[in-house]
């Protein structure tokens, strides 16, 4: 694999914050929380390379998957065959949320999945460990395209090589582990002030 693959994991943080990527992709900084530590504790088991045959499923942990085409990889927490069909599922920490990213995620695996497999993936599910559940997920034309701008997005940023500003969206910020790095509030006060320290008003 050559080295201008992004991470799939990195689609996601992009998808959620274009700085955020700029942090963990482009300068490799990754700050720890409580949340984060969390979710690697969690992932613990789901990490372990194995297969389990199950009653009415095959399930195969810890794929590793890539896009030729897209210059994307990593890896499906996992992949799952059942009557007949293939499907990949993602696990995540908390419950659900109204943003994108882990969809954008989970849609790129399976992408990944069909150029290797040559298959077509309809769905995908995302298992949340706060709710116990999961979610369906649909690959829809619509979806299948935001991966692939987002994708394309990604490279553009790697090779530019540039932090982004901070997003507009606040309430991702107070979710975010890298908050305190990033003063995403901190920068636009300063951003009112001139070089000889006078605010604009």
């Amino acid at each position: 694999m050559t080295d201008d693959y992004i991470p799939l994991a990195m689609l996601n943080a992009l998808a959620y914050c274009p700085r955020r990527f700029g942090y963990e992709f482009i300068q490799s900084e990754m700050l720890l929380n409580e949340h984060v530590v969390e979710g690697q504790l969690r992932h613990q088991g789901v990490d372990l390379v194995g297969t389990n045959w199950l009653a009415e499923a095959v399930q195969e942990r810890r794929v590793y998957v890539w896009s030729e085409r897209l210059r994307i990889a990593g890896f499906c927490d996992l992949v799952e065959l059942k009557a007949g069909a293939m499907y990949p599922v993602e696990y995540k920490k908390g419950r659900l949320g109204r943003w994108r990213n882990d969809h954008i995620q989970l849609a790129a695996q399976a992408i990944c999945l069909e150029e290797r497999t040559g298959e077509t993936i309809e769905r995908g599910y995302i298992f949340s460990f706060a709710a116990r559940r999961r979610e369906e997920v649909l690959f829809s034309a619509e979806l299948r395209s935001e991966v692939e701008r987002v994708a394309a997005e990604a490279h553009r940023l790697s090779a530019a090589g540039i932090l982004p500003p901070p997003i507009a969206q606040r309430s991702k910020c107070r979710d975010c582990s890298l908050e305190p790095l990033c003063l995403p509030d901190e920068l636009q006060k300063l951003a009112t002030f001139d070089v000889g320290g006078d605010q604009h008003v």
